[in-house]
């Protein structure tokens, strides 16, 4: 009770990152601070696998086989989904891809190299038939669109793979901003995830998220820059590289 008292002014439309405020930070990483694309994108891809294994530790999954559907987008969200599907692996998961837009993109291509070489299963196509994806994955990650997307833009093939998702009854759990979602205004027409991972500082829409755990990933940031963009950062626990919100 005590940490979500104290986080709660992180919550706040003052201190989330609207997209600009989201792109400034990356860029100060990237140019000023001389961080790799490549780990960021680890960083951030590690963290989320670590926020799945603390709602959903294999134990307590409901089937059998600790099966995952990782849903990927073309563009850095979905090469996240990637990372956090790799280390799912290490940790003893099942995950499977759907990754139906394959970036051209060489650091995403190698992420993807990095998935098939450990095995790790791409499917072909999604099932429109909700009830085969409820019936074979205990949860899924939902790293379509993110910060990069605007709702109104979302085309084929992820409008119809978001219906599929607002249909389906297993968790979700989305990587930033939920896929559908305004950055900033929240769901419009977008799905609706169990448990959202921030990554680097929650987006504005965070605060219009209603499902049951929240995380901010990502344990990195330089002091200076938390300071210059005023994110009010709460204290991560021991050495976790995840803080629940």
């Amino acid at each position: 009770m005590e940490t979500r008292i104290a986080l709660f002014p992180l919550l706040q439309a003052e201190s989330d990152r609207s997209r600009l405020e989201a792109e400034a930070i990356e860029k100060e990483l990237l140019e000023d601070y001389k961080f790799g694309r490549q780990q960021l994108i680890e960083i951030w891809g590690h963290a989320s696998a670590m926020a799945v294994t603390k709602v959903f530790p294999l134990p307590s999954l409901p089937r059998k086989q600790p099966t995952v559907l990782v849903v990927c987008g073309p563009h850095q969200n979905g090469a996240i989904g990637l990372v956090c599907a790799r280390h799912l692996r290490v940790f003893e998961y099942e995950p499977t891809i759907f990754y139906p837009k394959r970036s051209p993109n060489s650091l995403y291509r190698d992420f993807t190299t990095q998935c098939e070489k450990m095995d790790i299963p791409f499917l072909s196509y999604l099932p429109t038939e909700v009830q085969l994806i409820n019936d074979a994955y205990n949860v899924v990650i939902d790293a379509i669109l993110g910060v990069d997307a605007e709702p109104g833009e979302v085309k084929e093939p992820y409008t119809s793979i978001l219906a599929t998702l607002k249909q389906i009854q297993i968790p979700i759990v989305s990587l930033d901003v939920p896929s559908g979602w305004d950055v900033e205004m929240g769901n419009s027409e977008g799905i609706s995830p169990d448990v959202l991972v921030s990554l680097a500082a929650p987006k504005q829409c965070a605060t219009r998220f209603l499902g049951r755990h929240h995380f901010l990933a990502g344990r990195f940031l330089p002091y200076d820059v938390q300071k210059k963009f005023e994110l009010n950062l709460p204290e991560y626990p021991g050495t976790e590289c995840v803080v629940s919100l």
